[in-house]
C-alpha cells in the first residue's frame, strides 16, 4: 500500500505519533510519503519506503498570513498523482483536514479517487477547532473524511459533542513500540543526582495548557520531604516564566531545563517519577512513554489520562490544578522503596498494552475501509 501521511513536523504528540506510525508500516513493506513543510523530528532517516516532500509556502507581500492550505494542497495533488498513492492518511484537523478534501476535490477533476483518513488529536478539537471562526469549517471537514479516528474515548465524546458529526468515530488510541522504549546501555543516573535523590521528570511543549507552573509547584512540595532533582524537557511560551518560578524558589541546583532534548530516553530510563499536571490532554503520549520506561505517573484526570494512567496503580489522577494533593501523591509514591518498585512494575506492564504491533493493524483496516468506501 501507498500511503501518505500529513502531519505537524514538531515535537507534538500528533507528530510524534503520526511520524512513529508511518516509519513501522514502512518497516512492514508498505510505501510511505510524509508532505509537510519540515522533516519530522522524529524522521531521522529516511529508507527505500519512507519519503519526505516538502511544502514551500511562498512569501508575497500581498498575503498577511501565506497561505498553507493551498500550498499543501497543491503540493499533495503532485505527489499523489506522481507516486500513486492509495491512501492519505492527516493528522490534525487544522489545517489539514481542510487541505485535504481541497486535494480530494481536486484529483476527482483529474479522474483520481482519494481515500482520506482523518485522526483527531486533541487541540485541533477541544480548543482551536471548537472556536466559532473555524468550527463550520472543522465539521464539514470531518464529515467529508472517509474514515474518522480519535486517539481516546474522551475525545471522541468532546468531538461528537462539540460538532455535528455525521461519521462514525473509530477510537485508535496512540502507541509506543516496546523496542525502542528500552533502558539505554548506560543509564547514567549520577549524572544529574546522587545515588539517594529521587529524579522527577517533566516533557511537554511548554504551553499554558501543560500548567508548567504546577509542575514545579509540586516539586517544590516533593522538594521539601525528601531529596529530589526535576528534569524540566521541551520549550515554549512558559519556559522562562519556570526559569523565574525556580529562582524564586531557590531551586536553581535541583531543577535542570534541558530544552528540546532528542535525549528522551536518557532521561526516561532515570526517572522516578512522571508529572504530568495538564489542563487538557486528549490522551498523554508523553506520560506513556514515560510508562514504557517503567515510570509511574502523577497526573490530571483529565481528558484521555484516565484511560491510561490507572489511579493507585500505575501512579495517580487529581483534579486540575489540585497541587497539593498532587505533591501528597508524589510523596507516597517516592517515600519507600518497594512502594516505587511496585509503581514501576505496574507502569511498565500497563504500557505494553498499547503496542504498536497491537494497534498498526487497527490503523491498516482503517485504510482499507477508506479504499472501500471510494470505490
Amino acid at each position: 500500500m501507498k500511503i501518505g501521511i500529513v502531519c505537524y513536523p514538531t515535537f507534538g504528540g500528533s507528530g510524534v505519533v503520526a511520524t512513529e506510525l508511518g516509519l513501522a508500516m514502512s518497516r512492514k513493506g508498505h510505501e510511505v510519503h510524509f508532505v509537510t513543510y519540515s522533516q519530522p523530528v522524529r524522521l531521522d532517516l529516511l529508507s527505500p519506503n519512507v519519503h519526505f516532500h516538502e511544502v514551500h509556502v511562498p512569501d508575497y507581500a500581498l498575503f498577511h498570513y501565506q497561505p498553507y492550505e493551498l500550498a499543501l494542497s497543491s503540493r499533495l495533488v503532485n505527489v499523489i498523482k506522481t507516486y500513486g498513492i492509495d491512501v492519505l492518511h492527516v493528522h490534525y484537523a487544522i489545517p489539514h483536514a481542510y487541505a485535504a478534501y481541497m486535494t480530494k476535490k481536486m484529483l476527482e477533476d483529474m479522474g483520481i479517487k482519494l481515500p482520506i483518513v482523518t485522526t483527531l488529536h486533541g487541540t485541533d478539537i477541544t480548543l482551536v477547532g471548537s472556536h466559532p471562526f473555524y468550527k463550520a469549517a472543522v465539521t464539514f471537514s470531518i464529515n467529508q473524511s472517509d474514515v474518522v479516528t480519535t486517539v481516546s474515548e474522551s475525545l471522541k465524546r468532546d468531538t461528537e459533542k462539540l460538532f455535528n458529526i455525521q461519521k462514525d468515530i473509530q477510537v485508535i488510541p496512540n502507541f509506543i513500540d516496546p523496542k525502542t522504549h528500552v533502558n539505554p546501555l548506560k543509564c547514567e543516573r549520577h549524572v544529574l543526582a546522587e545515588p539517594h535523590e529521587r529524579i522527577v521528570s517533566h516533557i511537554s511543549n511548554f504551553r499554558p495548557v501543560k500548567r508548567i507552573a504546577d509542575v514545579i509547584e509540586v516539586f517544590k512540595k516533593i522538594r521539601d520531604r525528601l531529596p529530589a532533582k526535576l528534569i524540566m524537557v521541551g520549550d515554549g511560551p512558559e519556559k522562562e516564566a519556570a526559569e523565574m518560578q525556580v529562582a524564586t524558589y531557590g531551586l536553581m541546583n535541583d531543577v535542570v531545563f534541558l530544552g528540546n532534548s532528542r535525549e528522551i530516553n536518557q532521561v526516561l530510563c532515570y526517572s522516578d517519577l512522571f508529572l504530568l499536571p495538564s489542563e487538557a490532554e486528549s490522551f498523554g503520549l508523553a506520560a506513556l512513554e514515560a510508562m514504557a520506561f517503567g515510570v509511574p505517573v502523577v497526573s490530571s484526570d483529565t481528558g484521555g489520562l484516565p484511560e491510561l494512567n490507572l489511579h493507585g496503580k500505575t501512579g495517580f489522577l487529581s483534579q486540575v490544578g489540585d497541587v497539593n494533593l498532587m505533591a501528597e501523591q508524589s510523596i507516597q509514591i517516592l517515600l519507600e522503596d518497594d512502594t516505587l518498585e511496585n509503581f514501576k512494575k505496574n507502569a511498565k506492564t500497563q504500557a505494553l498494552r498499547y503496542d504498536i504491533d497491537g494497534i498498526m493493524p487497527l490503523y491498516e483496516a482503517a485504510y482499507e475501509k477508506a479504499i472501500q468506501r471510494v470505490q
